[in-house]
C-alpha cells in the first residue's frame, strides 16, 4: 500500500509531463502566414488589378489592389517592391461584376446578388512557373435596395472577402 501511495504522485506527474509534451508536439498552431512561401522568395510586385468585367465599379479595381498589397505585406514575409524583378508577380483581371435576381416574392426580386469574379495569375521568377487562380463570390442583398446602394453597403464586405479568398489562393495551397 505505501509503495503505490510513492508512485501513485510520480505518475501523475509523468502523465502530466506526457499530455504536455504531446500536447506541444503534435498540436502546432496553423497558420496561413508564409504557409507556402519558399525561403528563396524574398519580393513580390502587386500590380494594379485591372478591370475587364462589363460592368464597371471605378473604385473595386483599385480599392482590391491596394488591400492585397497590405494583406500580403503584413501576414507574410514578403517585402512589397515596384522592381521588375521581383521573386513574385501578382496580377489579376475582375472578369465578372454582376447583378441578377436570386429570389422572387409576388412578382418583385425579393432578393438580388451580386456577383464578383477575379482571375489572379502569380509569376515565380525564381522557378520560371506562372500559376492561374479564379476566385468568384456572390453577395445577397435585399431586392428594394438599388444597385447602386447594394454596392455601397457591400463594398467592405466586398474588398475584404475577395482579398481574404485571394490570398488563401495563393498563400494557403489548401
Amino acid at each position: 500500500m505505501t509503495s503505490i501511495k510513492k508512485i501513485a504522485p510520480l505518475a501523475v506527474i509523468v502523465l502530466i509531463s506526457l499530455f504536455a509534451l504531446l500536447g506541444s508536439s503534435s498540436c502546432g498552431i496553423y497558420r496561413f502566414t508564409d504557409a507556402s512561401i519558399p525561403d528563396s522568395i524574398k519580393t513580390v510586385k502587386v500590380n494594379m488589378i485591372e478591370n475587364r468585367a462589363p460592368y464597371i465599379n471605378p473604385q473595386l479595381s483599385p480599392r482590391l489592389s491596394d488591400k492585397l498589397r497590405q494583406k500580403i505585406v503584413s501576414q507574410t514575409k514578403l517585402t512589397q517592391t515596384n522592381n521588375d524583378n521581383a521573386d513574385w508577380e501578382i496580377s489579376g483581371t475582375i472578369t465578372q461584376y454582376s447583378f441578377s435576381t436570386s429570389a422572387i416574392s409576388g412578382q418583385q426580386a425579393s432578393n438580388n446578388r451580386l456577383t464578383v469574379g477575379v482571375q489572379i495569375i502569380l509569376q515565380d521568377r525564381k522557378a520560371d512557373k506562372t500559376e492561374k487562380h479564379e476566385v468568384s463570390r456572390s453577395f445577397e442583398f435585399k431586392g428594394d435596395r438599388s444597385f447602386q446602394q447594394a454596392e455601397n453597403d457591400l463594398a467592405d464586405e466586398m474588398i475584404r472577402t475577395l482579398t481574404d479568398d485571394i490570398f488563401n489562393k495563393l498563400f494557403s495551397k489548401w
